[in-house]
């Protein structure tokens, strides 16, 4: 799965058992469609009964293991008028003990009907319903025996949800206006419990054999291939979809709806009708990329088909659905003059994400949550590695630092966690879906990847899918099968894997000797170097000497073969580590970028902006002779140091703009403007150049538009009334035309125009670029005014408002009206969201970011405990939201009149 925020690279440019109820079903209720007031009306007539003094069958979150299941003959029925479904489901079971309770998941469901058919016989059998662990017990009169095979069957029926994840109710609006209904699914992490009972834990895997009924004017599609359709009274179709792969509960899907679509050989790609002309470029993308992965990985793809169906109404960016991945519409959907080279590399990363899904997690999945990054660690790193073979052209390589530049903000707190950790319930496994699983993951892949080589890496993954296909595994037998004779890969990454953070290297040169140590890197106001922690890094070096990359054991003295004016250690940043040079290394390093900054590789220049910076967090650093390093940035022309100055500069007067400090804010924001002015002049608005040139291109131009830089309002002023003019139909640069609209949305007038532009427009990228510009108006009615149309979902869908939200917050005249928002609407947010997702916790962190008062660190500290008090609930992310606060203060108090003094003396220097 794909987390929300696939287009946080524009967004950044702007910026959870208590009492346990037992509930008997009886098997009166017949199989129809019903409403839940119905169901529940129903269930009281004819099902009255509420054990409250019968000994549970089983207490504990996690499913015993007395049974599995082998096959599910699944059934379901949506009706997509009265927007509910039933269904009919039977399950093979093998009986590894002896038993009489059958225990698996169920969630908001209404069972009608259970029995158990054991040697030709059926049984009917009791439904005990447990509430609070999402699960129902299946009572039989009789003991199963251990070592037979029987199967129980189950009708039920539910509502389409509401939310986000189960099987849920989506609409689209067509061109003419009118509104259609569709039926998608979103099962991971713990959702297919809401679709139909089953035993909901990614250890249990079966195969399925699915029908979905349907009327005649809809499609219906599933993991596998559609083998016969049934017609039925009523016009009702039903679709038989051949036996499944043994596969998880959280990657079945199904989808239902009007559809258009593209296929070349074995890939399909699925749209609504009248966007079916921006689906090519996925298609073409997916057919290399799955061709690529059957070559590297060395097995072919195991189903016969993969199709790419893009949702109306989707939470997360997208889902590796076993031969059926969904994505939001601004995932896949590409248009070539209107989507700019950011969007174009953005979907093509995230279709390699998924179909990189098809073998790591779905061929081989993770045993349980708490190694979640197996699946999502590797498949964020082989974005990278197939990116740049098959799509050589989009320069992938450009952004991986910014990946781990992003681990490391979250693995900075003491609030974070190990990328293997252990978690229970389904709001803690949610958690899991972060940074630390998916960026850290791929980070520290990267690492050993560099460490062992590519080929012996790739030798040890293919081994380690042939090995475990179709089974489930835990980290070490990942490390198992990189093992060879000479290392033992597990000793070295369990260090990495299984304690939380990563680590300071301290570097002391004296003539040929270079001291070494290290310690956890840690923003906290703890003590890093009380903390105990110890990594096995695989340290590499460079010197003025020899552009040679060295590999080195840490240890306490390592001595070169001479003296060196200069050295540079983790050489590219491939490790996943931060170096503090000391005696003098940093001004050594400074006079190097000043002179001669191409000594020095981009990634490595990138690195050095990033650690200097944060070891001024810590005191390690004095911010002066941090800012000092930035001068360089001047002569800077490569998109990641030019990225990763901004990604330090500008969050420090994005803390001034909550602490009402206009004056020293002006200066900040002058000085980051004159950095960088010749860049800035050097830009053309045009698509023109590679695809890292044309996206610097559209940072740059945005920026100066947002700060005011005259020659670039001028510009992007005189581009809107023109477009305006045109009534939206003139072609602009697809590249710059965000900076375009920025300006635009300033006046009442532009924004409206601009609101009408979007809400007309079937163009993705275009909704996209307009809502960022709309949110990023200094108009506050009209920031409130979006704020509340994205939370009721008419024309600003849902989906958008944890983006729209965020943006806001980011915007000077907007972020007190965005943490007023988030406080009177929690409940509303938790209820669509979900408690634990990452689409919350973004909410939160980002909301309460740049917060540096002790007066705002009370009022989110406050807010969070009256809504978590009572639930025995601590969400990471508000441990996050205070510690970055808490982090905030202590920085500007220290570091503010030092921040002054030195814009005084650049000031005073530029006088002269």
């Amino acid at each position: 799965m794909l987390l929300p925020g696939i287009r946080m690279e524009l967004q950044t440019l702007l910026y959870f058992c208590g009492l346990q109820v037992l509930v008997v079903i009886l098997n009166l209720c017949p199989s129809v469609a019903v409403t839940e007031k119905q169901s529940e009306e129903k269930h009281k007539a004819t099902s009255p009964f509420t054990i409250k003094n019968q000994a549970l069958p089983w207490d504990n979150i996690r499913l015993p293991q007395a049974v599995k299941p082998l096959h599910y003959d699944l059934l379901i029925h949506p009706n997509l008028t009265s927007l509910d479904f039933t269904g009919f489901v039977q399950i093979q079971l093998e009986v590894l003990q002896e038993t009489s309770a059958i225990i698996l998941h169920s969630k908001d469901l209404h069972i009608s009907k259970a029995e158990l058919v054991e040697s030709g016989r059926t049984h009917p059998l009791q439904v005990l319903e447990l509430p609070s662990n999402q699960q129902v017990a299946l009572l039989s009169s009789d003991v199963i025996v251990k070592g037979r095979q029987c199967a129980v069957s189950l009708t039920f029926a539910a509502n389409l949800s509401e939310t986000f994840h189960g099987f849920y109710k989506s609409t689209y609006r067509t061109r003419n206006g009118d509104v259609r209904v569709l039926a998608s699914t979103q099962f991971e992490p713990t959702s297919a419990r809401s679709a139909f009972p089953c035993f909901d834990e990614p250890a249990f895997k079966a195969n399925f054999s699915i029908r979905i009924r349907r009327e005649a004017r809809h499609v219906a599609l599933s993991n596998m291939p559609r083998v016969k359709t049934v017609e039925l009274p009523d016009g009702i179709l039903e679709d038989h979809f051949d036996t499944s792969v043994k596969m998880s509960t959280y990657l079945v899907a199904f989808l239902v709806r009007d559809v258009f679509f593209f296929s070349l050989s074995i890939i399909s790609v699925y749209t609504e009708p009248e966007k079916i002309s921006q689906a090519e470029f996925a298609l073409d993308a997916a057919v290399k990329l799955l061709d690529f992965y059957e070559d590297y990985f060395d097995i072919p793809y195991p189903l016969p088909k993969q199709d790419l169906a893009a949702i109306p109404d989707f939470q997360v960016g997208a889902m590796e659905n076993w031969g059926l991945t969904t994505y939001r519409e601004s995932a896949l959907l590409f248009d070539p003059t209107k989507s700019s080279a950011s969007e174009k590399l953005g979907i093509t990363m995230i279709i390699a994400h998924e179909l990189a899904h098809q073998w790591f997690g779905n061929l081989v999945t993770m045993q349980w949550w708490n190694d979640l990054w197996l699946n999502e660690g590797f498949a964020k790193f082989m974005e990278f590695v197939s990116v740049s073979v098959t799509h050589p052209e989009l320069q992938v390589e450009d952004i991986f630092l910014d990946k781990c530049f992003s681990a490391m903000e979250v693995d900075a707190l003491s609030s974070s966690h190990p990328v293997s950790t252990h978690v229970e319930n389904p709001t803690q496994i949610e958690e899991m879906f972060d940074d630390v699983s998916y960026e850290k993951g791929a980070c520290v892949l990267n690492m050993l990847q560099d460490f062992l080589s590519a080929d012996a890496f790739k030798n040890g993954i293919v081994r380690y899918l042939r090995r475990y296909s179709y089974k489930n595994t835990v980290t070490s037998d990942l490390w198992n099968s990189l093992t060879n004779d000479k290392l033992d890969v597990q000793g070295m990454m369990d260090t990495w894997t299984l304690q939380e953070g990563f680590p300071l290297i301290s570097v002391e040169v004296k003539g040929r000797e270079v001291r070494l140590s290290q310690e956890r890197y840690l923003k906290s106001a703890e003590s890093s170097k009380t903390s105990g922690f110890l990594w096995h890094i695989p340290l590499t070096y460079m010197t003025s000497k020899s552009s040679t990359v060295h590999l080195c054991p840490i240890s306490d003295v390592l001595y070169l073969p001479g003296e060196v004016d200069w050295i540079k250690f983790n050489v590219d940043m491939n490790g996943y580590y931060i170096v503090h040079y000391e005696a003098g290394g940093w001004d050594t390093l400074t006079d190097l970028l000043q002179r001669n900054h191409m000594a020095l590789s981009s990634n490595d220049r990138a690195s050095l902006i990033s650690s200097i910076f944060q070891l001024v967090s810590i005191g390690e650093v004095p911010l002066d002779k941090a800012l000092d390093l930035s001068l360089y940035l001047s002569k800077e022309r490569h998109i990641m140091p030019v990225m990763q100055g901004f990604s330090e500069l500008v969050p420090l007067y994005k803390l001034m703009e909550k602490r009402d400090m206009e004056d020293l804010e002006k200066q900040m924001k002058g000085y980051i403007v004159n950095l960088f002015r010749d860049l800035i002049d050097l830009q053309s608005w045009t698509n023109d150049g590679s695809v890292s040139e044309r996206r610097l291109r559209s940072y740059l131009l945005l920026f100066a538009c947002v700060r005011g830089y005259q020659p670039c309002v001028d510009k992007a002023t005189a581009l809107f009334v023109k477009w305006k003019k045109s009534n939206g139909t003139m072609s602009l640069p697809s590249d710059v035309s965000l900076a375009v609209y920025f300006v635009g949305a300033r006046s009442p007038e532009g924004w409206d125009f601009l609101f009408e532009t979007y809400r007309h427009s079937l163009y993705t990228s275009l909704k996209f670029q307009i809502k960022a510009a709309l949110t990023s108006s200094p108009l506050t009615e009209k920031l409130r005014w979006i704020m509340e149309q994205s939370l009721e979902g008419d024309v600003v869908k849902t989906q958008d408002l944890p983006s729209v939200l965020v943006s806001v917050s980011k915007n000077p005249k907007g972020y007190k009206h965005a943490w007023d928002f988030l406080r009177a609407n929690w409940d509303r947010l938790v209820k669509k969201f979900e408690l634990g997702s990452q689409t919350i916790a973004n909410i939160v962190t980002e909301v309460t970011g740049s917060y540096s008062t002790k007066e705002m660190l009370e009022e989110v500290r406050s807010f969070f405990s009256s809504k978590l008090e009572g639930t025995g609930m601590e969400l990471r992310c508000v441990q996050q939201a205070l510690e970055n606060i808490e982090e905030n203060i202590r920085w500007t108090d220290k570091n503010l009149p030092l921040l002054k003094a030195w814009l005084d003396r650049q000031g005073s220097l530029q006088r002269e």
